[in-house]
This record gives C-alpha cells, sequence and structure tokens, in this order.
C-alpha cells in the first residue's frame, strides 16, 4: 500500500507542478488504445503518463470486441468493471444482398464451432473508455489534459514533447496512439501512404422489435456492407456503407423515415425499427506506415494503421499492437526506448497489419465491382466457407486471434523489475 500510495502522490504533484515532467514512457491518445497501453505499460514496472485533450462527449460509436481482445482487457482488469453492460457475438451472419447475376450463398459462424462461448463482445466505445479512465486514475497513472505541439529527440537519447499548455515532458519512449492525424508519427518521420474509397459510413444505434439472438448480421451490398452488431436489450449498433452522396441524404432524413429505409434494407429480420440515438457519418479511408518504430517512438492503434469497418480490424488490432509493444519492451532492460526492442516490435506489427490491411481492402473492393469474374471469386469463397468445415474453422480462429498476453496484470510488478526511475 506505501508504494501505491507514494506512486500516487508523485503523479498528482505531476499534474498539478510544472513545467517539466520526466517519465519512462509518455502515451499520446487517451482513447480506448491509448489508455490500455498505459495499463499495460504501468504494469510491466514503467513510471508512465498519458498525454491528451478533453475527450469527445459525442463518440455515439460502439467496438465489437474480438475473444483476444476482451482475454486482454481482462488480464489488464478492465473487463470485469465494463463487461455488463456489453453484449456477446455468439453467431455471425453473411448475408449476399448485392442483386447480382452471380450471388453467394448466406453463411452463419457459431462461436462454439472453435470452443468458444462468444466470438467477442459489443461494447459502446464511451462505456470502454470510462472503464479504462477509472482504471488508470486508480493506478495513479499521470494524465495532463493538453496536445503536443512538437516532439524532438534530443543528444541524451531522451524524448521531449513540449504542449500547449507551456509544459515540457521528457520520456526516454512516446508511444503514438494520437489517431489517424497523428502529430507524433509525423513528428518522427514516419512516412505514411494514405487512400480514400468513395463511400461513408452512417453509424447509429437502433432497438427493435425482435431479439437479436445474440447474432451480427452482415449483408453485402453493390456499395459496402450493412452491419448489425448487437447491443444489450433489444438493441444494436448499425455501420451502414454506401455511398457519400447515400449517407449524406439518409443522416438528414427524419428520425422515422431513416428507421423505415434501416428496416427495409436488413429486410425486417430484427422486426420494427427505431434510431436509439443520433446517427453520424464518416468518410472512410485507408492508412498505412513504412515503419512502425522510430528512434524512441512506438506507433499504435490508427495512428498506425486504418481500416473501412470490416471484420472488426480496427480496435482489435490496436490491442495486439499495445500488448506486442509490452512483449518487445518486457524483461531485464531499464530503458523502454532502446533500439532492439522498437526493432522487435515493428517486425511483430508488419506481418499483421500489412496481411489484414490487404484482406480488408479486397474484400471491400469486391463489394464495389460489377466484374464478373471478380464476383464469381467472392461467391466460391463464401461457399467454401459454408460447406468446408475445416477452411470455415481455420478462418473463424484467424479472425477472433488472441494478442500477446500481459507480462504483468493489475498493479503488481514483475519480481526483479523497476521503473527506469525509481532507485536502486
Amino acid at each position: 500500500m506505501g508504494q501505491e500510495a507514494d506512486d500516487s502522490q508523485a503523479a498528482s504533484r505531476r499534474r498539478v507542478a510544472g513545467t517539466t515532467t520526466d517519465v519512462d514512457i509518455l502515451v499520446v491518445g487517451s482513447g480506448p488504445v491509448g489508455l490500455a497501453a498505459a495499463l499495460h505499460l504501468d504494469s510491466l514496472g514503467y513510471d508512465v503518463a498519458v498525454v491528451a485533450p478533453a475527450a469527445r462527449p459525442d463518440d455515439h460509436r460502439t467496438a465489437a470486441l474480438l475473444a483476444g481482445s476482451v482475454s486482454f482487457l481482462e488480464e489488464l482488469g478492465v473487463w470485469p468493471i465494463v463487461a455488463d453492460q456489453s453484449a456477446p457475438l455468439r453467431s455471425l451472419r453473411i448475408v449476399d444482398a448485392t442483386r447480382r447475376l452471380i450471388r453467394a450463398p448466406e453463411v452463419l459462424f457459431h462461436a462454439s464451432e472453435i470452443g468458444l462461448d462468444a466470438f467477442g463482445y459489443n461494447i459502446a466505445n464511451a462505456v470502454l473508455t470510462g472503464g479504462l479512465d477509472r482504471l488508470n486514475a486508480d493506478r495513479g497513472i499521470t494524465r495532463i489534459a493538453a496536445s503536443v505541439e512538437k516532439v524532438a529527440v534530443d543528444d541524451d537519447g531522451n524524448v521531449a514533447a513540449r504542449l500547449d499548455n507551456g509544459e515540457t515532458i521528457t520520456a526516454r519512449l512516446v508511444a503514438a496512439a494520437d489517431g489517424r492525424r497523428s502529430r507524433i508519427r509525423d513528428g518522427v518521420g514516419i512516412r505514411v501512404r494514405e487512400w480514400r474509397y468513395d463511400q461513408s459510413a452512417l453509424v447509429t444505434n437502433i432497438s427493435h422489435e425482435l431479439p437479436h439472438a445474440d447474432t451480427s448480421t452482415e449483408f453485402h451490398t453493390e456499395n459496402g456492407p450493412f452491419t448489425l452488431v448487437p447491443l444489450p436489450g433489444n438493441r444494436s449498433s448499425l455501420v451502414w456503407v454506401d455511398r457519400p452522396a447515400a449517407a449524406k441524404r439518409r443522416v438528414e432524413m427524419p428520425a422515422a423515415a431513416l428507421a423505415a429505409e434501416i428496416e427495409a434494407r436488413s429486410e425486417s429480420i430484427l422486426g420494427k425499427v427505431a434510431l436509439d440515438g443520433p446517427a453520424q457519418v464518416f468518410p472512410l479511408s485507408g492508412m498505412g506506415v513504412a515503419a512502425f518504430a522510430a528512434p524512441r517512438a512506438a506507433l499504435l492503434g490508427e495512428a498506425a494503421h486504418l481500416f473501412p469497418p470490416i471484420g472488426a480490424q480496427g480496435l482489435n488490432l490496436g490491442y495486439r499492437d499495445v500488448a506486442a509493444l509490452g512483449d518487445a519492451l518486457a524483461g531485464p532492460a531499464a530503458d523502454p526506448g532502446r533500439a532492439d526492442g522498437l526493432a522487435a516490435y515493428d517486425r511483430a506489427r508488419r506481418a499483421d497489419i500489412y496481411t489484414r490491411t490487404a484482406a480488408v481492402d479486397a474484400l471491400n473492393r469486391t463489394l464495389l465491382t460489377g466484374f464478373l469474374p471478380v464476383q464469381a471469386m467472392r461467391g466460391l469463397g463464401l461457399f467454401l466457407l459454408d460447406r468446408v468445415p475445416v477452411l470455415r474453422q481455420a478462418i473463424m480462429r484467424q479472425g477472433v486471434a488472441a494478442p500477446l498476453p500481459p507480462t504483468a496484470s493489475g498493479t503488481d510488478r514483475p519480481a526483479g523489475r523497476r521503473s527506469a526511475k525509481e532507485p536502486a
């Protein structure tokens, strides 16, 4: 208890005092990836600070967390705080609603086929972030409400971050979880490749007459997927990908008219539908980076990769980033920004992210093309998934692949491990 109290008091002093803060690791970003990174790296014995502006109050999106991510959050101690506000995803249904000449059969996957109770759980972003925020506070992790204006690596091997409140933070490593427009990524010189899709995603939550039976349904249409994901009760989250003009038209509709379109597009599988919150529209794009680390810096989450909303890859890959970074930094070395650790992290993420980026991009583009051979290949692929058990199980297991487990959970530090800032 004494050590925890000392850590908490030190964190409080840093929050109110001063112009300079020295930590082992600076996490930039207070979304679900950044806050999980702070907890994980703190559990490895590092002195961690989180810097980010105040959270947006208008984020009504949800996150479909696959089984590996849920296990990771359990290890961090977060999942028990938020689990009762999530809904299990026990079955996944894919429906070809393209109305094209060659259509694939409907495919239904059950988590029980691979020995799981659920593929994962759907939860509101605000609920998940709130639980992570609470646990960060309970652990006494330093939190600074500000934005990073500039980062630079000095001659002593420290990274200095200048904040918009006039404070400067020096650290041995900066973990950039500051999103697709990452200032940290740009500041350390990591090149980015971006591309845009002629698509936008309408996102909202709905209530409905019939139970969803813990089944997530994805309708494949000519303009993108229309995906319903269970929420607690007779409620679901919706991601409707369509051409930008169509998405804009719908978001400007009266609620009752939009609900009627949602019901029609979903083939009334959930009965009568009503909006259960505001609708928002986001343009779709993709992004990849030339490297996942630079001297004294590592990229996490959307600072490192950006996907269309297909296959629940985005946040789940972000948690794989966090777990891989912790794995690369675990061990006896006191310097979290050491070159060999960051090189190991970069290697660990390349194959996973590049492969999934290509797969998601290809799947999205097959929906948009009317080229008959491509439609035939997509239809054949879904047919084989429906009929070949070994292939079904392999795809399901890969889809819910677990991140690397934390080396330590909770506030206990591994034996023999200490923060680089603690006295020997």
